[in-house]
């Protein structure tokens, strides 16, 4: 009897002129966690939402347990048995947390017409205490709870039927640690049921920790699939580029003399019951970073400084004593914010790429007259698309139908454009490939050396440490203790200790 659960065979999908997956032909067996890797547009989400029917095939076929399936959607994924957690928010606002743990699948509480909504809440509250998630009440509205929490429902949604096949992609650069161990337990409980995880992420060590096997895509085409165990992360790398990476994509100076000049001053800032009395000074020309565990308020400590924390008491201020708080008030003053809830909060994601990099610019664009010339719009957003290079057929096209890595390309995109002086970055590499990262990270150094101030929020650690002039770590909704200032010496351990 075959081992094999899925097939993947002679796959394409096209969008536009953009080959996104070509001619892709993957064996996924039983029992297995079975990683999928690649660049940011290499195909493999787009693989995976064909499979889930988000997509629609171009060409080839999927083959389940020997028979050839045909899914329109993900409903009718869910009844062969297939199910994905996908990279962004994939629940919907607007309906209980019971509601979106049962989509499509709310005939099982009908009976003679009449829907058992306190059945499907007992059950619904049933799997989330089995699952550990006893805080969440599957009564409330699904808008109560934060990404994190909306991320731990999917998990339940998408695995309580035992499917065969789980897809989770970059699900767990939005958890918490405490949130991925919960995600790692079900995958292996998963795989010791017999069914198959196939386990997209960017975070090389833990692909190489979690799956038994993983196969590699590069620009829409399939390279090769490995044992876990037979290769290490420069293997991967070189497999995902075609070429050896250089070991340095972090700033590589030390002893630079941090600028006196203050430009943003932040004084006693609270948010009830998120963080509280916050107090520090960004200066010129500086990146400073904020860490800490998940739930720290550090998250928030970047709304607040754009002013979009509407409950928020305590004072941000400019050098010239203007006071920041609204968001127009905020990109007015130069002052740019990139969220970690990207499709959300940082994009306007039913949009095209051009309206998207422009939007914070329509009043420079407009000029004195404040009429805008769609041919200067058109250049302003094709030179900016190709400066973060943009991969994409032209600026016209939507932003939905970008990878991850390239709809972060796009906003930073938009605020290079709007040249803001001081730029909050909110888990900036969150779900980006190991070259996108590089690219990151450069664009931040050059934005310093110009003069340029940075916040650059992040759970990962190192970048924090490769990257910051100071580092601020946050601690129940406080800060913990003394500045962190830039040093070849400064090890993760010196961090992790202030988080705990």
């Amino acid at each position: 009897m075959s081992d094999i659960r899925l097939q993947a065979v002679d796959v394409c999908k096209t969008f536009g002129i953009v080959k996104a997956v070509q001619h892709v032909s993957i064996d996924f067996h039983k029992g297995e966690v079975h990683g999928l890797i690649g660049e940011n547009g290499s195909g493999k989400s787009t693989l995976m939402q064909m499979l889930t029917g988000i997509y629609t095939i171009g060409s080839g076929k999927f083959i389940l347990d020997g028979k050839e399936i045909h899914v329109k959607n993900q409903v009718e994924a869910n009844n062969e048995g297939i199910s994905i957690i996908v990279q962004e928010l994939g629940t919907l606002s607007g309906l209980t947390v019971a509601e979106n743990i049962f989509l499509g699948h709310e005939d099982r509480f009908v009976k003679f017409g009449i829907k058992n909504t306190n059945a499907m809440i007992k059950e619904a509250n049933d799997l989330l205490k089995k699952y550990g998630f006893e805080r969440i009440n599957a009564a409330d509205m699904i808008d109560r709870y934060n990404f994190e929490d909306r991320k731990l429902i999917e998990i339940v949604k998408s695995t309580y039927f035992s499917p065969k096949v789980v897809v989770i992609d970059e699900t767990t650069t939005a958890l918490s640690q405490e949130g991925r161990e919960e995600l790692y337990k079900h995958m292996e409980r998963i795989r010791n049921e017999g069914n198959t995880v196939i386990f997209i992420s960017h975070d090389l060590p833990e692909v190489l920790d979690k799956c038994d096997r993983v196969s590699v895509l590069r620009d829409g085409v399939y390279i090769d699939t490995v044992n876990a165990d037979d290769v290490n992360e420069d293997d991967l790398k070189k497999l995902m580029v075609g070429r050896e990476l250089g070991e340095h994509y972090y700033r590589e100076d030390y002893g630079e003399k941090i600028s006196d000049e203050v430009v943003l001053s932040v004084k006693n800032v609270t948010v009830p019951g998120v963080i509280y009395d916050v107090s520090f000074d960004l200066h010129k020309g500086e990146i400073l970073g904020f860490g800490g565990l998940s739930e720290c308020g550090m998250h928030e400590v970047g709304k607040a400084v754009f002013g979009a924390s509407y409950d928020r008491e305590g004072s941000v201020k400019l050098a010239d004593g203007t006071e920041i708080n609204s968001i127009p008030v905020a990109i007015k003053h130069s002052i740019a914010y990139a969220s970690k809830d990207r499709d959300n909060e940082s994009i306007v994601i039913n949009q095209s790429i051009g309206d998207n990099i422009c939007l914070p610019s329509l009043d420079e664009l407009g000029g004195s007259t404040h009429l805008l010339s769609d041919r200067k719009l058109k250049a302003f957003a094709d030179k900016h698309a190709k400066e973060m290079k943009v991969k994409m057929v032209d600026t016209d096209q939507f932003v939905s139908e970008l990878s991850g890595g390239n709809k972060q390309k796009v906003v930073l995109a938009r605020w290079i454009g709007k040249d803001s002086d001081i730029i909050v970055l909110d888990s900036p590499t969150r779900g980006i490939d190991v070259k996108v990262k590089a690219d990151i990270y450069a664009l931040m150094d050059e934005m310093r050396k110009g003069g340029k101030s940075i916040i650059m929020i992040s759970e990962e650690i190192m970048e924090l440490i490769g990257m910051c002039d100071r580092i601020i770590i946050m601690k129940d909704g406080k800060n913990s203790g003394e500045e962190l200032l830039r040093s070849p010496g400064l090890t993760e351990n010196d961090l992790i200790a202030k988080m705990v």
